[in-house]
C-alpha cells in the first residue's frame, strides 16, 4: 500500500492525482514533487520499526511511491557506508569529516537509487520501453534496471561520454547512441521522440520518481547518525536530484518528528568551474540558472549546462543557509588522488570537486574545524580511467629491490 497523497508542482503548487504517468506540470512545465500523507505514515509506522528490516534502500517503504511489492525492481541496493575520514580531515584541519560512499551501490554509483525507483514505477504503470540521455552513470544504471525488469532501453549520450559508461550501457542491452552536443541536447532529442510515442522519458526531473529514490540518501544518513543531521553536507551538483531529494527527505523526517533536534544542515552545491550554472545563478541572486555556455569538465556527471531543477537546487541551498561553489578544473585530479591515497576510498572526479570546495571553505573560515561535515562520494573512481594519469616506474625483475631504483 502506498502512502502517496498527490503530486505537486515544485514551482506553482498545482496538484495532480498520482495514480498515472505524469511528467512536468501542465501549467508551467516545471518538475513535480511526490507528496505523502505523513500523518497516516506516522500513525502506522515509527522509526523503531526499522531495526527489524533488512539494511536495504527499500526499508523506507512508507516513504516510497510504489503501490505493489511485486512492482519492485531491485539489484540489491544496500545501505551505503558512512566512513570517517580522519587522515583527510587532518589534512584540512577538520576534526569530524565523514564520507558517504555511494560507490558501493549496483552499477557503482548513486544513480542506482534513482533508477531503481523510476523503473519500479515504470513497471507499475505498465511501461515496456524507457529512454534517457546520459553523460555519465545514469545511462548505465537505467540500462541495468531496465534489463532486470525486462524492458527495452534507449540511451543517448554525448560523443565524449566516458568509455566505461558507454560500455556498461551496451553490456546491459540498451540501444545506445552517441551524438554531437551536450547532455541537454541529447535530452531534447529524447523528449521529442517521447512525444512521438517512442518511449517513457526518464530524464532527470522529467518524471517525479527518480528523486524519491535519491532521497533515501538523506533517510539513510539521518538513521546512521542516530536521527541527527550533520552541520554541513557537500554534494556534487549536476542535475541536482540528490541534493534536492535529501532536502525533501529531511523535511519529511522533521514532519514525522523523527529528528532529535531542529537543526538542519547547510547544503553546499559543488560544481566545476568548467560547468557552473548553479554557482553563477547563486552568485547573481537568481532563482533560475541561465545555460552555461561551452561547458567542459573531466567530472562528466557535473557537465549539465542547463538543469531542469535549477530553482529547486537554489531554493534548497538558500533555505539551508548553504551556498553554491565552484572548484577549479585543475584541482580535480589533485583531490581525487588525495582522497584515494589518504583514506583508501575510491573518490570519483565529482567528489573531488567537493573536496576542493571544502578545502576552500575551510581556508576561508566558512566551515569551522569542529563542525560535522559529510561529503558524498557519488561514484567509484574505477569508472573514470580518463581522469587518472598514473606514472609508473619500470623495474628489472632479474635485479633485487632497491629503494633508490
Amino acid at each position: 500500500m502506498s502512502f502517496v497523497s498527490h503530486l505537486e508542482c515544485a514551482n506553482c503548487g498545482k496538484q495532480y492525482d498520482a495514480g498515472r504517468i505524469r511528467h512536468l506540470c501542465v501549467d508551467c512545465a516545471r518538475p513535480l514533487w511526490v507528496r505523502y500523507d505523513l500523518k497516516r505514515v506516522a500513525a502506522s509506522f515509527d522509526k523503531a520499526s526499522l531495526a527489524a528490516r533488512p539494511p536495504m534502500l527499500w526499508r523506507y517503504r512508507e516513504l516510497l511511491p510504489y503501490e505493489n511489492e511485486s512492482s519492485v525492481v531491485s539489484l540489491g541496493e544496500t545501505m551505503t557506508p558512512l566512513l570517517d575520514a580522519p587522515t583527510l580531515g587532518a589534512a584540512m584541519q577538520l576534526d569530524d569529516l565523514w564520507i558517504k560512499d555511494e560507490s558501493r551501490l549496483p552499477t557503482g554509483s548513486f544513480k542506482a537509487r534513482g533508477m531503481c525507483m523510476a523503473i519500479t514505477m515504470a513497471k507499475e504503470f505498465g511501461v515496456t520501453r524507457v529512454a534517457a540521455p546520459t553523460a555519465g552513470n545514469a545511462g548505465g544504471a537505467m540500462a541495468a534496471y531496465a534489463a532486470r525488469a525486462g524492458m527495452e532501453s534507449f540511451v543517448v549520450m554525448p560523443e565524449d561520454t566516458p568509455v566505461i559508461n558507454r560500455k556498461e550501457c551496451y553490456l546491459s542491452g540498451a540501444t545506445s547512441y552517441v551524438a554531437d552536443g551536450l547532455i541537454d541536447d541529447c535530452g531534447k532529442w529524447v523528449a521529442e521522440n517521447e512525444a512521438a510515442g517512442q518511449w517513457y522519458n526518464l530524464s532527470t526531473l522529467k518524471e517525479p520518481y527518480r528523486i524519491e529514490g535519491k532521497k533515501t540518501m538523506g533517510l539513510e544518513l539521518a538513521e546512521q547518525l542516530g536521527w541527527t543531521l550533520p552541520d554541513v553536507i557537500f554534494y556534487p551538483t549536476g542535475g541536482g536530484t540528490g541534493l534536492i531529494g535529501m532536502w525533501k527527505a529531511f523535511h519529511e523526517l522533521k514532519s514525522l518528528g523523527w529528528l532529535n533536534d531542529e537543526k538542519m544542515p547547510r547544503m553546499i552545491a559543488c560544481q566545476s568551474a568548467g560547468c557552473a550554472p548553479i554557482v553563477t545563478a547563486y552568485d547573481s541572486g537568481e532563482r533560475f540558472a541561465a545555460k552555461f555556455e561551452n561547458a567542459n569538465t573531466v567530472a562528466s556527471g557535473l557537465r549539465v549546462p542547463a538543469a531542469v531543477g535549477d530553482f529547486m537546487i537554489l531554493d534548497a541551498v538558500r533555505e539551508s543557509g548553504g551556498r553554491a561553489i565552484a572548484a577549479s578544473e585543475s584541482s580535480i585530479r589533485e583531490w581525487m588522488e588525495k582522497g584515494n591515497s589518504l583514506e583508501g576510498i575510491a573518490i570519483c572526479p565529482e567528489t573531488a570537486v567537493c573536496l576542493a570546495a571544502l578545502h576552500s571553505m575551510r581556508q576561508s573560515g566558512e566551515v569551522d574545524r569542529n563542525e560535522k561535515v559529510v561529503v558524498f562520494n557519488t561514484g567509484a573512481a574505477q569508472k573514470y580511467p580518463e581522469s587518472i594519469e598514473e606514472n609508473l616506474s619500470r623495474i628489472d625483475l632479474a635485479k633485487p629491490y632497491s629503494a633508490n631504483g
